[in-house]
């Protein structure tokens, strides 16, 4: 039986730092002031409409009963001048009239109640009354023994204007502390995400020069101890190739003078010996240097992948004897060093072809990152010891015997490239059979 997953409020919480501060800033806001307009309309706005009408309903119900004592045209005419001026009540007399006439709309105001329970209180008898039309009045219609006497009476004596204006403010107030908190809040997080796109490409081996530094004082240290340290390790890195490139030509001349010695030696087997150890040093010295110079050379650009693993793969299917295929799907461009990811490619397919004569490689392209797959029907290793076989200078030739050449540093120079790139390269087993190295490489949106 399947078990519904279990509901978490922060799982729809938003997710990054600009709606979370502006959440925590308006929330409480918003939810203070509503609290605020609810109280005030349930004791004050509601309260004061209630006492208002149950004086409109006693004018009301004195009219009436002052016409009902002497229903004549006389009586009715100074009741009509009494209510108006003072009063603010329109009287009318409408003989062999309807108690009821249409309404313009179905339902009236919440507050209603308040003035019809009043006005039944004290006339004791049936009343029609109308708030539903537009106009500044309402109507107030009571039989008579004469007919239906019609009285009209102004809003604002029956309702308090104060609410709506209250909760008109109260929403302006809202809405302006949104509008600052949006302005203020975008200012304040836009630095934090300037300083993460320069760490995010910086990691990546992209140099995007100096920003103007904006921000909180703690978001300007940050940024300036970012810049100070991004320019600490480009000098540690130019300095490294110059080392390396000197290191590089002192142990080249004494090797080409070696070789050419023992060109110029007569052939025989201890000299055929010494010019294989010879090759031998002068592998070791070219996969030390290109693990040591890192990326320092090299300048990002678009590069696809998948046309690039079709290539490496066609130049390890000549170089030996492993059948290896290639598999792509989707978009698999990404920025990039092309020689550098070209020799990561290079090491994990040449590592799977010199431990199995069958090698598929995958290259899939997803919405943020691409990933490459590299798998071979070879022996494969214990899961204990893949992270041990990215360790520079690692050799697990007794779990995979058939590795003869190199001095171990082909998958850490290849997670050493993916890392440099902000991805990374995870070894599992393999569906041949034998080991998958998976190289996920990230790409911006």
């Amino acid at each position: 039986m399947e078990t519904q997953p279990k509901f978490r409020f922060r799982d729809i919480m938003p997710k990054g730092l600009y709606w979370r501060t502006l959440l925590i800033i308006v929330a409480p806001a918003a939810l203070l002031q509503l609290i605020i307009t609810l109280v005030f309309l349930d004791d004050h706005w509601q309260a004061t409409s209630k006492r208002m009408s149950q004086g409109v309903a006693a004018d009301v119900a004195l009219i009436i009963q002052l016409y009902e004592r002497e229903p004549s045209p006389e009586n009715l005419a100074d009741l009509q001048a009494l209510a108006l001026r003072p009063l603010r009540l329109e009287v009318e007399l409408e003989p062999n009239a309807a108690l009821e006439i249409p309404r313009c709309r179905p339902w009236g105001s919440t507050l209603d109640r308040h003035f019809l329970r009043a006005l039944t209180q004290d006339i004791g008898r049936d009343v029609f009354y109308d708030s539903t039309c537009p106009g500044p009045q309402v109507i107030i219609r009571v039989e008579t023994p004469r007919g239906i006497l019609q009285l009209k009476a102004f809003r604002d004596r029956l309702q308090a204007r104060s609410g709506p204006l209250f909760v008109f403010w109260i929403s302006g107030a809202t809405l302006f502390l949104i509008i600052v908190s949006v302005i203020f809040i975008r200012n304040q997080v836009r630095p934090i995400e300037l300083l993460a796109d320069a760490m995010e490409q910086f990691g990546r081996g992209e140099d995007t020069g100096r920003f103007r530094v904006r921000g909180a004082r703690e978001v300007r240290g940050a940024t300036n101890a970012f810049f100070a340290m991004r320019e600490r390790i480009s000098r540690h890195i130019e300095q490294r190739s110059q080392l390396l490139a000197g290191v590089s030509h002192d142990l080249r001349t004494p090797l080409t003078r070696l070789k050419l010695q023992f060109a110029l030696m007569p052939p025989s087997p201890e000299i055929e010996d010494a010019k294989r150890d010879l090759a031998d040093m002068e592998e070791t010295l070219d996969e030390y240097l290109t693990f040591a110079k890192g990326l320092a050379e090299e300048a990002p650009e678009s590069v696809d992948l998948a046309a690039m693993a079709r290539e490496v793969a066609a130049d390890a299917s000549r170089a030996g004897g492993a059948e290896i295929s290639v598999e792509t799907s989707g978009e698999a461009a990404t920025p990039g060093r092309g020689r550098a990811l070209k020799r990561l490619l290079a090491n994990l397919i040449d590592n799977a072809a010199a431990h199995g004569d069958r090698v598929l490689v995958s290259v899939k392209g997803e919405a943020d990152a691409v990933l490459v797959c590299v798998d071979d029907n070879g022996g494969g290793i214990p899961e204990e010891l893949y992270e041990e076989a990215f360790r520079p200078f690692s050799r697990l030739d007794a779990t995979r015997s058939r590795n003869q050449k190199g001095v171990g540093l082909g998958l850490a120079i290849a997670r050493d490239v993916a890392r440099s790139h902000g991805g990374d390269i995870q070894l599992s087993q393999s569906p041949l059979g034998g080991l998958r190295a998976t190289l996920r490489l990230p790409r911006p949106a």
